[in-house]
């Protein structure tokens, strides 16, 4: 069975699909890739900000609600 589907997406290939890879390669230039990884970078460059200051601030209401148990408990 599988046998029959390979050939039959053989015969719906172009010839020069066969190896997609070495074509990927050499349809896109190192400049080309050195944006596109330039791009990404600063991507996640800022999804690491912002995802830094949403841990301050989940750190820092964690601290406010020790802070004000600490004082209710000596204020009692």
């Amino acid at each position: 069975m599988t046998d029959e589907l390979e050939r039959a997406v053989r015969r719906f290939r172009k010839e020069d699909d066969a190896n997609d890879t070495t074509q990927v390669a050499s349809r896109i230039s190192a400049a080309a890739f050195r944006a596109s990884v330039e791009e990404r970078l600063s991507g996640l460059e800022r999804d690491a900000g912002e995802l830094r200051g949403r841990i301050n601030g989940l750190i820092f209401v964690v601290l406010g609600a020790v802070v004000t148990q600490v004082v209710l408990k000596l204020a009692q």
